[in-house]
């Protein structure tokens, strides 16, 4: 028998319909429910591709015993976090204030039938092992502490609840003077964690950090800082070359478990691979490395291929597992690899990708990655380094056929509206790099779709699956698109996509602003009520969405010249400016708002011939100048905001503003390459 879940959207809820637990997905019948029969909440939080959810489920939520103490003694309440992640974030920052440590997924919490957590962990074996209870005693202990003492329960839960509340930023108040101190302490602070042999800061397990990286790449625009590129491109260099990038098939694992990115951790997520994409590329702009070009034009390939719906929305993961193990589909042994190859093609693959040297994965297989620079195999074979590229490219072919071929890790198929953003913005920066029409044409297929299925009457909303859409947006999935729309806008500039990033824009005033405080609440001024309201600025496994929505409206600002968004902007950052001075490194994505306060963005607007005009704004786009707005309006511009109208012109020529500074325009092309090129801003 199904249990309430077969009724939800949510691939990871549906994994759990079958389980004999008596599951309720989050909701005001399961809450009133705990209160009536004042039963505690065992809330339980994970996604579709998480390994050790799926190891956890297996193990207990599978298990007829352990479902029936937990079906006894607790209300049991699912939830996906890629759908409520505000719920996950108000109870992974219980989880942390009660373990005093970070928490994860699964996230196993106890609450009390108000929703106030008591105790709480992450992954809990069946049976004690590593130091960890056996669930089901876990279960019984909890609620016997629950029964017998619940004057500490609740002074516990009062003590969470408090902590929740301190845990937020000042406000706005006076204002203070915004100044380069913190950006440069973030290049010093990772400076002291970098890690000169194989990249990233710290040791294992790394992470992408794209916020972290991109940060970089604009010091080094903006002042020179040779320190600062070196530690992003190494760092990107060494993620190409390792594991963590998927070598056959395109695309990034969610972490690397070592230091020298080889073995990931298999889930493949979507909002990873649109900011890793619009990363690769700046970084080919920069430095022009082919490494960083294949990077990037695998993560398309893989997009288009695998994750974007026929309608055009892109799906949320793949999962890390396939028939029951983490990472089944994506390893070899030699002699798998030697029966689809020609014997010069394994020769350069096997020696390429480590097939030539020891196993490197459980079960005595071989994850690849570059194991040695192809000019090295090309020596030592006696090949020119064309033949060997031709060769390598072939075997990569027919490896991700014969892969085709295999059962594949499990798809979350659902079109989350925030994830979709990220991807369209990084598909459209690659593109006008690249100069790839077709990646452009994914990216507005993606919007289109968005337009079409998740904005209703004026509002947005969160999540589509199964012809359904449904969850009010929150602050991550208006700013993420507003900044999707200002990309797309100078890949291939439409009136309408002006109109609807104003729209959001006003939305991301008028429904999540903290209007007293500065910032924007994670969650709408008419959400549900729950036990905190998150108004955080930290980057975490996505970018903070009030560095987003302050860093995109100071963009829009200076478009439009309406100064409610700039305003809006820099209340954002006078309250989290403080969080910034002390813990820099957390606060990549606030920090590129800060520097572009500091200078504002210039905006290159061209005009003239058709042809000549595509030409130079062709070039434009292709260079790296984060902090320069490309925007060629064509037929539309008489539709433009009078910051941006110009005048007709028989030839070719630009306007370059910064803020609210304009130049007169110029027909030269060598004098408007001078002008962006400038140092300090580009």
């Amino acid at each position: 028998m199904s249990n309430r879940l077969a009724r939800e959207t949510s691939p990871y809820l549906l994994q759990h319909a079958d389980n004999p637990v008596d599951w309720h997905p989050w909701g005001e019948e399961a809450l009133t429910l705990a209160r009536r029969e004042d039963r505690p909440i065992l809330l339980s939080i994970g996604y579709s591709a998480c390994h050790w959810c799926h190891v956890m489920a297996h193990e207990s939520f599978e298990d007829a015993g352990v479902a029936a103490t937990m079906n006894r003694l607790f209300v049991n309440i699912k939830v996906d976090r890629e759908e409520r992640p505000d719920l996950d974030q108000i109870y992974q920052s219980a989880h942390q204030l009660l373990a005093r440590r970070p928490g994860g997924w699964p996230l196993t919490m106890f609450l009390t039938p108000d929703g106030v957590p008591f105790y709480g962990g992450t992954y809990f074996p069946r049976v004690p092992r590593h130091g960890l209870p056996g669930f089901g005693d876990l279960l019984e202990r909890v609620a016997e502490v629950y029964r017998d003492r619940r004057a500490d329960v609740q002074a516990q839960a009062e003590d969470v609840r408090g902590a929740l509340a301190r845990d937020e930023p000042g406000s706005a108040g006076r204002r203070q003077p915004f100044t380069t101190a913190p950006l440069e302490a973030f290049v010093d602070t990772l400076a002291g964690s970098f890690d000169e042999r194989h990249g990233g800061f710290g040791g294992a397990p790394k992470f992408p950090h794209p916020a972290n990286l991109m940060l970089l790449l604009r010091r080094h625009a903006a002042t020179g800082d040779e320190r600062a590129r070196h530690m992003a491109l190494l760092t990107l260099a060494r993620m190409a070359e390792g594991g963590i990038h998927d070598q056959i098939g395109g695309g990034f694992c969610r972490y690397s478990v070592d230091a020298s990115w080889n073995i990931p951790h298999f889930e493949k997520m979507l909002y990873d691979n649109g900011p890793l994409l619009r990363l690769y590329a700046e970084a080919w702009a920069l430095s022009g490395d082919e490494v960083f070009r294949a990077a990037a034009a695998g993560i398309a390939a893989w997009t288009m291929r695998e994750m974007q719906s026929a309608e055009g929305g892109y799906y949320a993961a793949l999962d890390a597992d396939s028939e029951h193990e983490e990472g089944r589909f994506y390893v070899w042994t030699p002699g798998q690899a030697q029966q689809v190859l020609t014997s010069q093609e394994y020769a350069v693959a096997a020696r390429h990708f480590g097939l030539a040297g020891a196993a490197n994965f459980e079960r005595h297989a071989w994850h690849l990655y570059v194991a040695r620079p192809l000019d090295e195999v090309a020596r030592e074979l006696g090949l020119a380094r064309d033949e060997a590229m031709r060769l390598l490219a072939g075997a990569r072919d027919k490896l991700l056929a014969e892969r085709e071929r295999r059962v594949h890790p499990g798809r979350d198929d659902k079109i989350l509206t925030g994830w979709n953003a990220l991807m369209i913005e990084g598909m459209a920066r690659a593109a006008s790099v690249f100069g790839r029409r077709d990646w452009l044409d994914s990216a507005r297929r993606a919007l289109d779709f968005v337009r079409a299925t998740l904005w209703r009457d004026g509002r947005l909303l969160a999540t589509f699956k199964d012809g359904r859409a449904h969850l009010n947006a929150y602050l991550d999935d208006h700013a993420f698109l507003l900044l999707a729309l200002l990309e797309l806008l100078q890949a291939d500039f439409r009136t309408a996509d002006l109109e609807f990033a104003e729209d959001l824009a006003d939305l991301l005033l008028d429904r999540f602003e903290d209007r007293e405080g500065g910032g924007f609440y994670f969650t709408s001024h008419d959400h549900e009520r729950l036990i905190q309201r998150p108004r955080t600025g930290h980057d975490g496994a996505t970018p903070a969405g009030n560095g987003v929505a302050a860093l995109a409206l100071q963009r829009l600002g200076h478009i439009t010249g309406e100064v409610r968004y700039l305003d809006a902007a820099e209340r954002t950052l006078q309250a989290f400016l403080p969080q910034m001075a002390r813990q820099p490194a957390g606060f990549a994505t606030l920090l590129m708002a800060l520097e572009e306060a500091l200078q504002p963005p210039r905006t290159v607007v061209l005009s003239g011939p058709a042809g000549q005009a595509r030409e130079w704004h062709r070039r434009l786009l292709a260079g790296f100048r984060p902090q320069t707005m490309v925007l060629h309006p064509g037929e539309a511009a008489g539709s433009l905001p009078p910051t941006l109208e110009t005048p007709p012109a028989e030839e070719v020529n630009a306007r370059l503003c910064t803020g609210v500074t304009c130049l007169a325009p110029t027909r030269d092309w060598t004098e408007l390459e001078r002008m962006v090129n400038a140092p300090g801003l580009r």
